[in-house]
């Protein structure tokens, strides 16, 4: 059974909404409309907490008080508390879309699902059209001939965000609504198009300039995976400026990206404390400040794409929460450099949103092993990804539709929650 369509929730969310209205007018001495922000009417915050205390005391912790503010008018502070409040149903299915970045690519990936599922491949011509004038090439004919420049980053970021788009969109038809969206890296784009914050056409465009921006830079960078903390990894790359860290994926999950030989030093530190190091296979030092003089040239095209507020709730990466704003041109330019916040956004998604499924969006399964750790192994979400990898088919995404709409087959996908 899956999220109520919006109309519905609209319906669910009057009592809500009834009850938000006379508790505001309580603290405010007077009635005000439901679209009007809370700040602008007088809500302080000493109204703002005993508002959230009466949330407590009637609905239970629903919420935090931050989300006062996050939504901030009787409307959608109503309609978020109606969506948290239907949670108490415990036959609802509530679906996360968890989209994976670079590094997931692999030569011919869901060539079998193109072939086999009309629907996938529907989508995923619409997303190579999008892309193909940007790319210079078709990404579908890059997919079905196994060629390996796939891995290249010019074509690796438009093939995966037509591969993420076009999967997302594949369980969108099948009556998969997603409650939140999260996406990795470069797979904050096809998140966005999903949660209603970019058009495909703008993201195929941003995601292809932004791949051979990239891919004209000098080589030399590096990026090695590292199981430390982060207060760890921030006291190495104090003492190498070259380096910084340019993803968070758990609690002991770290990416370092930099210039290649500080990294070495680095690494050889580290296995002299019995500490395990991966170097990933890249070409460039993604989310580093060698990523730096992509910035200026990539600005000039984002000032182009209007900035959209998300309609589905996306967490965001860059700041490692909900985004509450429109993603403007200044969000995807600071998300070139930035660090990947995945287990502060994660963590928050799953704290606030409480889905039921968390589904990992991608080529391959990344960070799945990630989102059962953070969310609390078999005592939290169902997480599964929709592509197992190179063998992944149509049979495997119709198995995968089935868990995602708690059919008989969900317990035997995963042998267990978590």
């Amino acid at each position: 059974m899956q999220e109520r369509p919006p109309g519905e929730q609209d319906d669910f969310a009057v009592a809500h909404r009834e009850w938000l209205s006379e508790r505001v007018a309580h603290y405010l001495g007077h009635p005000v409309g439901d679209t009007v922000p809370l700040a602008e009417a007088g809500l302080d915050s000493v109204a703002a907490l005993s508002l959230y205390g009466d949330i407590e005391n009637e609905f239970g912790t629903l919420i935090d008080p931050d989300d006062v503010w996050a939504y901030p008018t009787v409307r959608r502070l109503a309609e978020f508390l109606a969506m948290r409040d239907a949670r108490r149903d415990p036959g609802r299915v509530r679906t996360a879309f968890v989209l994976t970045g670079q590094g997931s690519q692999h030569p011919g990936m869901t060539a079998g699902l193109y072939r086999n599922s009309t629907g996938y491949r529907a989508f995923l011509d619409e997303a190579d059209a999008a892309v193909r004038p940007w790319a210079g090439e078709s990404v579908v004919d890059l997919i079905l001939s196994g060629d390996p420049r796939v891995h290249r980053t010019a074509l690796t970021q438009p093939a995966l965000f037509a591969v993420g788009y076009a999967l997302a969109r594949t369980l969108e038809e099948a009556g998969v609504r997603p409650v939140a969206v999260l996406g990795h890296g470069i797979g904050e784009f096809a998140a966005a198009v999903v949660a209603g914050a970019l058009t495909l056409a703008d993201a195929a465009r941003l995601v292809s300039v932004r791949g051979a921006l990239m891919q004209e830079l000098p080589p030399g960078g590096g990026m090695t995976a590292v199981c430390i903390t982060p207060y760890e990894a921030a006291e190495l790359v104090a003492a190498e400026p070259a380096v910084g860290i340019s993803a968070v994926n758990a609690a002991k999950a770290v990416v370092l990206s930099g210039d290649r030989a500080a990294l070495g030093r680095i690494e050889t530190l580290l296995a002299g404390r019995s500490l395990r190091c991966r170097r990933l296979s890249v070409s460039h030092a993604f989310h580093s400040p060698l990523m730096a003089p992509v910035v200026p040239r990539f600005e000039a095209v984002l000032r182009t794409v209007p900035g959209r507020a998300a309609r589905v709730p996306f967490y965001s990466t860059v700041h490692g929460r909900l985004a509450t704003g429109p993603l403007h041109t200044s969000y995807w330019a600071e998300q070139i450099t930035a660090p990947v916040r995945f287990a502060d956004a994660a963590r928050g998604l799953l704290t606030q949103q409480v889905p039921t499924h968390v589904v990992e969006i991608g080529p391959r399964p990344v960070l799945t092993p990630y989102l059962r750790r953070i969310g609390g192994g078999p005592r939290g979400p169902v997480c599964l990804p929709v592509c197992q990898g190179p063998a992944s088919d149509a049979v495997d995404l119709a198995g995968v539709i089935s868990a995602l709409d708690a059919g008989p087959l969900a317990e035997a996908l995963q042998g267990g929650r978590g």
